[in-house]
């Protein structure tokens, strides 16, 4: 089900009240398609986009320059294991968290961030446009380092966030539907033990038992959702709100909403109470680094906590995985004081 509904993403957004967008037939299916799927139908008021997909590409009026630098941007999101030893030191593609070409509602579509940004980020407490928000995706979902502002690279893929954005106004006043990884409401208890019941049930037979995913032939197959081939300890997906949030809403692969809210509160608690490689932020004392990002990111993560099941402070170690530095220089504060 979670294909067949890339098949019928077709181009165009609409605004609703529903009554409007009931008069679009292509639109209606997309929405009665998601709440097959258990996904919840849009509210009054909310912006929802189909964004085009690929085939749409081919018969889009526009030069066909544009359209290589596109398809080529498509590429690398998709196959981001091509930059690998380069810009990617994990597993990882960009396609591992923004399922569905990065076009699937409910699974962080990319193309909020083109119509968005420039806007302020609370993470790196200052305004980021698009490049600097994929460079954040190099640096810590890849465990990585950016690839150069302005490179024939970051214009790919900076492209193809604009092309899947298309039709759609800048800095909508109305709040987009399916963005992000909504997450469910946290329960009063989290259990470790029945996160790892879970995760073994649900998860080891595409991410192994031991968390390092599926690779062959050298293509990811299923990322490894945590050790030295997953995301670093700086990564959007460590908070536990976001990953219980893709877990709600994406896993098990091709059974979304399968999972209840305490279930998948439960692996997310599990699966980030793993180690991984360090934050590209680390000041030498885990601590220190926690406290010190603690207010814009870490208070909902596992970072520098000590888990239950064996007394480890997670995050205690100067590990970077396959990557031979710490902290890229693209990391750095902006300020127009």
């Amino acid at each position: 089900m979670m294909r067949t509904l890339l098949t019928v993403a077709l181009s165009g957004c609409v605004m609703l009240p529903i009554t409007a967008a009931a008069n679009d037939d292509r639109t209606q299916a997309y929405i009665d398609q998601l709440t097959a799927m258990g996904f919840p139908a849009p509210n009054e008021n909310q912006l929802v986009h189909i964004p085009p997909s690929m085939a749409d590409l081919e018969k889009a009026d526009i030069h066909p320059e544009l359209k290589k630098v596109i398809r080529r941007g498509y590429d690398l999101f998709t196959n981001t294991q091509q930059l690998r030893g380069k810009n990617v030191f994990n597993n990882m593609n960009c396609s591992s968290c923004h399922l569905g070409e990065g076009r699937m509602p409910f699974s962080a579509p990319i193309w909020p961030a083109a119509v968005t940004l420039p806007g302020y980020r609370g993470k790196n407490g200052h305004v980021n446009n698009l490049e600097e928000r994929i460079a954040g995706c190099f640096t810590y979902s890849m465990n990585g380092k950016p690839l150069e502002y302005g490179s024939d690279d970051m214009l790919a893929l900076s492209a193809y966030h604009q092309w899947l954005a298309t039709g759609v106004e800048m800095y909508p006043k109305q709040p987009i539907y399916g963005r992000g990884f909504p997450a469910p409401e946290r329960p009063a208890e989290l259990s470790y033990v029945n996160g790892e019941k879970l995760y073994q049930k649900n998860c080891a037979v595409c991410h192994a038992e031991d968390g390092v995913g599926l690779r062959i032939d050298g293509h990811t197959v299923f990322p490894a959702p945590w050790g030295d081939m997953s995301n670093n300890w700086g990564a959007g997906i460590v908070r536990l709100h976001t990953a219980a949030g893709f877990i709600k809403n994406n896993m098990p692969l091709g059974q979304p909403n399968s999972l209840t809210d305490q279930e998948a509160w439960d692996i997310a608690f599990y699966m980030d109470s793993q180690e991984r490689p360090q934050d590209p932020r680390y000041t030498g004392d885990v601590k220190e680094t926690a406290e010190k990002f603690g207010p814009t990111f870490h208070k909902h993560s596992m970072y520098g906590q000590v888990r239950e099941s064996d007394g480890k402070l997670l995050g205690d170690h100067d590990n970077t995985g396959d990557k031979p530095f710490l902290k890229p220089d693209t990391v750095r504060s902006r300020t127009f004081d």
